[in-house]
């Protein structure tokens, strides 16, 4: 297997040489460059050619975001967004812009900065070879997705709806963020079911990620806290670092929001959300599981199926990463695959 080569981005000198020197440290790697801004980035991309490029967001001359959306026009490449912003939407729009996926930079110790350069490396290996067309796809449906109220594709589905759904549970990882805006941004306002969300993402971010897709939405999204009511047209983005499930009070459901245990694997769990929302709604949920490394959801989308739930996976000529998809799929969980561009549409009509 030829190495993977990788160009490193970022201002800082110490940092280019403490990434460097972490992907470095697997056999399978070569660093082929570094850059320290846009403009120094744009050449090397064009004369080295890399295979992966690890990219900082705050640069001078020409900053991490200016730069990809040159990348993705001109050579789409696998970007990993190394940074240390986790205070604005920053790292989101470096996501909508093209970017598979992240790693915020540690403070502080060297047991940090190890696990940092584990990550650094499976993640490389993991979307060095990755399809970019389907990413490049997902970018241009991303610029056709405008909030709006009840359209053509609306009444079409509604008019063709064979089923009632009072909870949609949303599973995704890396590649997740721009298809959840794809399709969230389709929902009409007066969409009649309440939606769920766990979305594979650390503390911090998800707070911005939903402050960023009610902005582009039509339905109200927000992050999820303890006790907020489940309500039709409402988003609930699980919180980066707990597991969201459900608990009943009275004539109402609730969040209840769970603490994640070292031991656990995914984080936000999609099976935890999935089989909470399936206890509660029986045959009226609907699981769709989206682009995403590994197998959670697989086991939640089972459980939806075996009260006689709705189930759809995004098909595999869209998944940016068809691990989680492809999990449930084999495991018989799945009724309709369903390419991101028409996933919208079969959500609204699974529910008008």
């Amino acid at each position: 297997m030829n190495n993977i080569k990788v160009l490193v981005v970022d201002d800082s000198a110490s940092n280019r040489e403490i990434i460097s020197r972490m992907l470095e440290s697997s056999p399978l790697i070569k660093v082929i460059g570094t850059a320290s801004d846009g403009e120094e980035a744009i050449e090397k991309v064009v004369r080295l050619k890399p295979d992966f490029i690890t990219l900082d967001l705050e640069m001078p001359k020409m900053d991490g975001f200016t730069f990809l959306r040159w990348l993705m026009r001109a050579v789409p490449t696998p970007v990993l967004v190394v940074s240390s912003r986790a205070d604005d939407n920053s790292v989101i729009r470096a996501l909508e812009f093209g970017a598979v996926d992240f790693l915020a930079k540690p403070v502080g110790s060297a047991g940090n900065m190890e696990e940092l350069g584990r990550d650094l490396v499976e993640k490389v290996r993991t979307f060095s070879q990755m399809e970019m067309t389907k990413v490049s796809s997902t970018l241009t449906l991303l610029d056709k997705a405008a909030p709006s109220g009840r359209n053509a594709q609306t009444e079409q589905a509604a008019g063709t709806s064979s089923a009632v759904i009072d909870v949609v549970a949303i599973g995704t990882s890396t590649g997740g963020p721009p298809a959840l805006q794809a399709i969230l941004a389709k929902l009409p306002k007066e969409f009649p079911a309440a939606v769920l969300v766990s979305q594979h993402m650390p503390r911090n971010f998800t707070r911005y990620f939903a402050e960023r897709l009610d902005r582009l939405s039509t339905v109200s999204v927000k992050e999820a806290q303890e006790g907020d009511v489940l309500a039709p047209g409402r988003v609930l983005i699980a919180p980066g670092g707990r597991h969201m499930t459900l608990k009943r009070a009275g004539s109402e459901v609730k969040v209840h929001l769970k603490d994640s245990l070292p031991s656990d694997k995914y984080v936000p769990s999609i099976d935890l959300m999935m089989k909470s929302a399936a206890s509660h709604y029986g045959n009226k949920t609907l699981g769709v599981i989206l682009t995403g490394m590994g197998y959670d959801g697989r086991e939640g989308m089972a459980f939806i199926k075996g009260l006689g739930g709705k189930t759809l996976a995004e098909s595999k000529e869209t998944a940016v990463i068809y691990g989680m998809p492809k999990e449930a799929i084999e495991a018989g969980s799945v009724e309709k695959t369903v390419p991101l561009d028409r996933m919208a549409f079969e959500i609204i009509r699974a529910c008008m």
